[in-house]
């Protein structure tokens, strides 16, 4: 029930955006891209020890302020995400690394002047998975575990490659004569699982998590 209030909530902030916009403000459109490393992690259930796993994120992003302190973001961005599964014993390693492209559509709430604003933005997104990767070393080590469900984990493949959720977070831009910089910080909370919940299957939750910094540019074209 929370999970579906907060999708909700993160769906319908845009077009309230866009519903306020319809007045006499001189309304701003704006086209970059950016860069961005962050850590991730997923949750299981039952519990999986893991590290966070650090990855890239890049992409093109565009934003229409449609009145004062208030427009809409909307991206397209490779990212790399993840985990690292911890062992007592440091030589054995196990790594997933996820490829995907995410497509958020966030509320863009901003304040202060001309040359400098703080903002904060919110909203959902989805996910399509490229592709994905593992390390593994000495894997062999391992004790015999009374719970076999982490080692039939580990040579299954992610069984949903459609990913959603709601991310968002604080701000600071800087407005020059060549454009705008944006330095944001970003949480990511996946309202969906990687890996099938049916009554029966090993995980019923595996849901991702992510904490992202990133510098965006952006070309005002109005």
């Amino acid at each position: 029930m929370k999970k579906r209030t907060a999708l909700i909530i993160a769906i319908f902030l845009p077009f309230v955006a866009i519903v306020h916009g319809q007045n006499t403000f001189q309304k701003e459109l704006s086209i970059g891209g950016s860069f961005g490393m962050g850590t991730s992690w997923v949750s299981f259930v039952p519990k999986i020890q893991t590290n966070s796993l650090t990855g890239t994120n890049i992409g093109l992003t565009g934003r229409w302020i449609t009145e004062n302190h208030l427009g809409i973001m909307f991206e397209v961005n490779y990212s790399q995400q993840g985990w690292d599964e911890k062992f007592a014993d440091k030589s054995i390693r196990y790594t997933r690394r996820l490829n995907f492209i995410d497509i958020p559509f966030l509320t863009h709430v901003y304040f202060g002047g001309k040359r400098v604003r703080f903002f904060v933005n919110l909203g959902p997104k989805i996910g399509f998975l490229l592709g994905e990767s593992t390390t593994k070393e000495n894997l062999d080590m391992l004790p015999a575990a009374t719970d076999e469900r982490p080692g039939r984990l580990r040579e299954q493949s992610v069984q949903k490659n459609f990913a959603w959720g709601i991310c968002g977070g604080p701000g600071l831009e800087i407005r020059t004569g060549i454009g705008s910089f944006l330095l944001e910080g970003r949480y990511y909370y996946a309202l969906g699982d990687l890996f099938n919940n049916r009554k029966g299957d090993d995980f019923p939750q595996s849901s991702s998590q992510a904490i992202l910094g990133k510098l965006t540019y952006l070309i005002p074209l109005r």
